[in-house]
């Protein structure tokens, strides 16, 4: 764990991880398995969550009880596959808003297209956690802070399932405020801007599409 980079090790993480990387696992059981993780994922990211007191009352007396503060939190998926990573984070936190963030990466060029933007408003005063799977080249992870960054974010974190040392260095690069936090930082991209040893496509995988 650093003050940029947060590599989640716990056992039941890497076990599902491990599942989720092997070629013979169904389209189904990946579904579950990203949800699974995510949800264990979304346990560290959401940890510096603001929180303020209120009175409550428990059966045997009253008290002054920890809630969560502030705007309501928004969660930002950057399609596609990062629509796989949102009902984990949101089993956990029910009433955060959700946008979306529309990109592609170009397969000549690796660079990202945007095709559509759509976000919680206002974003200014809210934690924002944007969500994909993989953080490879660091070209559309970056294009896609950019598009929060310019639309009033200014606290945000990044959830990813796996990290390149070469995506990571990318978005570091670009924003150095924007905290990652994913399941493992695997060894390097292949000449295609895969990551390897990696787990493939996540939304071909997730979506059964190839």
């Amino acid at each position: 764990m650093s003050d940029y980079l947060t590599v989640v090790d716990h056992p039941l993480v890497q076990h599902k991880l491990s599942l989720m990387r092997d070629k013979a696992t169904p389209t189904a059981d990946f579904r579950r398995l990203l949800k699974e993780i995510t949800l264990l994922l979304a346990y560290e990211i959401t940890r510096e969550l603001p929180l303020t007191s209120q009175p409550i009352d428990t059966p045997l007396e009253e008290m002054d009880a920890p809630v969560l503060a502030g705007k309501k939190l928004a969660l930002v998926s950057i399609l596609r596959a990062g629509n796989g990573m949102l009902d984990g984070v949101l089993e956990l936190v029910p009433s955060a808003r959700v946008g979306f963030v529309g990109l592609y990466r170009d397969a000549k060029t690796l660079e990202p297209v945007q095709y559509y933007f759509k976000v919680p408003e206002p974003l200014a005063d809210r934690p924002v956690i944007a969500v994909d799977p993989m953080l490879a080249t660091g070209n559309s992870s970056v294009a896609a802070i950019d598009l929060l960054k310019e639309a009033g974010a200014t606290d945000i974190k990044f959830l990813c399932l796996l990290a390149s040392p070469e995506g990571v260095a990318r978005m570091k690069d670009a924003h150095p405020d924007v905290h990652i936090v994913t399941a493992s930082l695997d060894r390097e991209l292949n000449e295609k801007g895969y990551i390897l040893p990696g787990l493939g496509d996540a939304g071909d995988r997730m979506f059964g599409t190839k």
